[in-house]
């Protein structure tokens, strides 16, 4: 089984700084950066320290994320955040569970007392509400489907379905599509740190922008319960 290590990046010089040390190259088979053209240093630190960086072609971290399966090979891939959002250590912790023969593995910010302490009241309501809606519309026990760290294999991308310009909310949609599929999924608690820096890929949203991403993931929902 090989693993890819996806990190999506944009001006996360501060971050990086403190968290790529901390991950183990040989925990992993391969490390792709997907660089959204950042002026801080950040592609340069990884140029000079020897990770494969793919200076993305368009904006967007979906597109980012298309990129980055595009050009992986391995059989299991991870979005990581180097934000301090992903906690490295429980990269071998998600691969061990892959191996057991799991089609994904969710670092759960919410199961058995992990917690994200980067959650404010909208983001904590709006992750135990959709992921609740998520639940029962699908018949899951989901205790968290909006975050991105999490190990999957890279096969269900063809499998379930997958349009790079029609399902720009990768997490919900692999997540509502792996219970539809009855396959076999699990979770391990995983904290989410706050986060270092200001990178812009994943910048934090005014309440206008969290707003109408709510009526996008609200959407998402009510047309993956009609798609067959």
């Amino acid at each position: 089984m090989k693993v890819t290590l996806f990190i999506p990046v944009l001006n996360e010089i501060d971050g990086i700084k403190v968290i790529m040390p901390r991950v183990k190259r040989e925990w992993v088979d391969e490390i792709i950066v997907v660089d959204g053209n950042s002026t801080d240093g950040t592609r340069e630190y990884f140029e000079d320290n020897g990770y494969r960086v793919i200076r993305q072609s368009e904006p967007g971290c979906m597109n980012a994320y298309w990129e980055a399966f595009e050009a992986s090979t391995g059989d299991v891939i991870i979005p990581f955040s180097p934000d301090n959002n992903s906690v490295p250590e429980l990269i071998p912790a998600l691969i061990e569970k892959m191996r057991e023969g799991y089609e994904m593995v969710i670092a759960s910010r919410y199961k058995d007392g992990a917690k994200s302490y980067d959650d404010n009241i909208f983001t904590g309501f709006a992750n135990y509400l959709f992921t609740k809606m998520i639940n029962v519309i699908f018949g899951g026990n989901y205790t968290d489907t909006l975050v991105m760290y999490r190990a999957f294999n890279k096969k269900l991308l063809k499998e379930l379905g997958f349009d790079r310009k029609r399902d720009p909310l990768f997490e919900i949609v692999l997540s509502i599509r792996c219970l539809k599929r009855k396959l076999n999924v699990t979770e391990i608690p995983g904290d989410e740190p706050d986060r270092i820096g200001k990178g812009g890929s994943r910048a934090h949203p005014t309440a206008i922008a969290r707003t109408q991403a709510g009526l996008v993931m609200l959407g998402c929902i009510v047309r993956e319960y009609f798609r067959k």
